[in-house]
């Protein structure tokens, strides 16, 4: 071992300092010699990829020779020196738990390790969206959720720009139980279930997904090199004092702006707070919960309104623990209940769902006070929600009058800037340390953040695809994705819609090999972009990956898809593929949401029948129709086209105007 000892305390300062720097160096240079190390996902409890040659990697000093002992066999390797190194094994069958030993001047023993299928989930919060969130819709699931064999790695949102990691920062291999399967991905997780109680296979999740996040910010740079504005934005980010300076601002006005907001508040400033029990409420208006204050006498202010209304708890309940749900709320909200605080909830998408402590509620009157924080736009209360205490079975309705006050007004709080949606961060800091691991393919369920350039979107989606491809080196492996779901009110019109027309560019991307598409315009929900219902769009995956990834080549893994149109007279005559067994109106009922075009492409509502295969579509106005739409809207309620495999159609335009 290097020592160096200061004996003579009249060295100059300057040499000691030279000298310790030596020191520093010599300590890390030999004393990581030989110290070999893993990334993150080689680890404890992880899944293997079958029936392919596996990639093991890592890190040692150079020239440092690693032994790699695998289900009887060895495998040797040098550090290069960069000190990366990598070893490939030979494919191996389902099974397991196994060990994994590695040796060099230090030994590492990997253990319980699982081969199976391993598939890579990714795209935004509706991927990210943990079972935690729907655990009120699927209890049972949960609590039948043990199984060793799905297991979920959930990557951490990091976002780089200057350079690609080589490791991820955290992250452990957890297997499924009604515990940890709170943190998986709900779309995931009924994805791996679907296909273990076919197969019977280990299934691996590496959960690599971030909320907010469009496409771009997955792309590595040199696929962004196809695309000049996100590329210019990349470059300007790579410059590490741009991006600290925005944060520093951001922060400094986000603080600046809760700080004055906090300081103007009545409600906090008067001596008895307006969350007290004691204080007096009289004087107080009020409003139709759930709601927003500009459609009920509030002008559409920004700032904080306080929200408070009584009601009565039988004395057979006082005194027992409680479920408060108050819906979604726009933007922030602190909630108390006689005076106590009970919960609050930082933005607007995540469900208010309190426990109320036992103690809590009394007999008779009871208080809930609800502070809400709007930031920017229309403040309150989401409708089509459940607003209710739930006390040992019995249930107190909340919707209805509230008293309100303006706790005071602010200017919109200024625009965040959010790294992790720019475009090359998330591909270098989430994807780039995953490409030597091994996969089966990739679920993929993204899209809301692209609405805006939804034009664009299939030449960018198609060039991810292509893209992660090329860094996996594993050929054009199976990429699923979910097509958007319906979303906010439905109208009563034909109208344009971004939203529609992100469905249709993901439906263009099936031109992409080895792709395939699940459709969920009737699962989602109008007024929550973030819909509960993941066990129908997992399911859905899966049967996807049957068929693309499993070779169940029979197998109808999707609903109708518009191939081609004809046009006789004043109807035209549409043709699909996957109709399976057959074409049907959903329910039995006439086809719906179905509109047509002449030359002025002015869409009115169509008439439509399904004869065979074939859908035939007029409308008796139009005498010379050029185009057709289907489920043409940010909501297509009612859309009623499906195959008789119970699998609905595709949104689809037969023009691209």
């Amino acid at each position: 071992m290097l020592k160096i000892e200061f004996r003579d305390q009249f060295i100059p300062m300057i040499i000691m300092r030279k000298l310790a720097l030596v020191f520093v160096y010599a300590v890390l240079v030999h004393g990581a010699r030989g110290q070999v190390r893993l990334p993150k996902l080689i680890s404890d409890g992880m899944v293997l990829q079958r029936a392919r040659p596996l990639r093991i990697w890592g890190w040692a000093s150079p020239g440092e020779k690693i032994v790699l002992r695998f289900i009887g066999k060895s495998y040797t390797a040098v550090a290069q020196n960069d000190s990366s190194w990598l070893i490939e094994i030979a494919a191996c069958r389902e099974g397991g738990p196994f060990e994994m030993k590695i040796d060099a001047s230090n030994h590492i023993t990997v253990r319980d390790i699982l081969i199976g299928d391993v598939w890579l989930c990714s795209g935004q919060s509706n991927m990210v969206l943990p079972m935690q969130r729907v655990k009120d819709r699927y209890p049972n699931d949960i609590r039948a959720s043990g199984n060793d064999s799905i297991r979920q790695f959930l990557v951490p949102v990091r976002y780089i720009f200057t350079h690609r990691a080589r490791d991820l920062e955290s992250g452990s291999w957890q297997s499924a139980n009604p515990k940890s399967v709170l943190q998986f991905t709900a779309t995931g997780y009924f994805f791996a279930k679907a296909l273990f109680d076919k197969y019977h296979v280990p299934i691996g999740l590496i959960n690599s997904s971030a909320g907010g996040a469009p496409a771009e910010s997955w792309l590595s740079l040199e696929t962004l090199q196809y695309f000049p504005q996100a590329l210019a934005m990349a470059k300007k980010c790579m410059d590490s004092n741009y991006v600290d300076s925005i944060i520093h601002h951001d922060e400094m006005a986000d603080i600046a702006w809760h700080r004055e907001l906090y300081i103007k508040d009545t409600g906090m400033r008067e001596p008895v707070r307006w969350y007290d029990t004691n204080y007096n409420a009289s004087n107080w208006k009020t409003m139709n919960i759930p709601g927003f204050w500009r459609d009920q006498g509030l002008p559409p202010v920004n700032g904080v309104v306080w929200f408070r209304k009584e009601i009565q708890v039988p004395a057979s309940l006082a005194g027992l623990p409680a479920k408060l749900w108050l819906g979604t709320i726009v933007d922030r909200d602190s909630t108390y209940i006689n005076g106590q605080f009970v919960g609050t909830i930082g933005y607007q998408y995540p469900p208010r769902k309190y426990e109320i402590p036992a103690g809590f509620l009394h007999a008779g009157s009871n208080i809930i006070v609800v502070r809400v924080i709007n930031q920017i736009g229309n403040g309150g209360f989401n409708k089509g929600k459940p607003y209710q205490l739930m006390i040992a079975g019995h249930v107190i309705d909340l919707k209805g009058p509230w008293q309100f006050r303006l706790g005071t007004s602010m200017p919109p709080l200024p625009g965040q800037t959010f790294f992790s949606y720019k475009p090359l961060g998330l591909f270098n800091g989430m994807i780039s340390p995953l490409v030597n691991y091994r996969i089966k393919g990739v679920i993929w369920y993204q899209g809301e953040a692209n609405t805006s350039r939804a034009s664009k979107y299939a030449s960018v989606f198609s060039a991810l695809i292509n893209n992660w491809r090329k860094e996996w080196q594993q050929g054009d492996f199976p990429f699923l994705f979910v097509q958007l779901p319906n979303f906010m009110p439905p109208k009563t019109e034909p109208s344009e819609s971004e939203w529609a027309e992100l469905r249709a560019s993901q439906l263009r991307s099936l031109e992409v090999a080895n792709t395939a598409m699940v459709v969920t315009i009737d699962v989602g929900e109008w007024n929550d972009l973030h819909p509960t219902d993941k066990k129908t769009v997992g399911t859905r995956l899966a049967l996807a990956a049957r068929h693309v990834a499993y070779g169940e080549n029979a197998l109808e893994y999707s609903g109708p898809i518009y191939e081609s149109s004809v046009i006789r007279g004043n109807r035209i005559y549409l043709h699909f593929t996957h109709t399976g067994s057959g074409l049907m109106a959903k329910e039995g009922k006439p086809l719906k949401y179905f509109s047509i075009a002449g030359d002025d492409k002015k869409y009115v509502w169509a008439n439509a029948k399904i004869e065979g295969d074939t859908v035939i579509v007029w409308n008796d106005e139009v005498e010379k129709p050029v185009s057709v739409r289907y489920a043409w809207a940010d909501n297509p309620e009612g859309a009623n086209l499906y195959n008789k495999e119970g699998l609905p159609a595709s949104t689809f335009t037969t023009t691209n105007d």
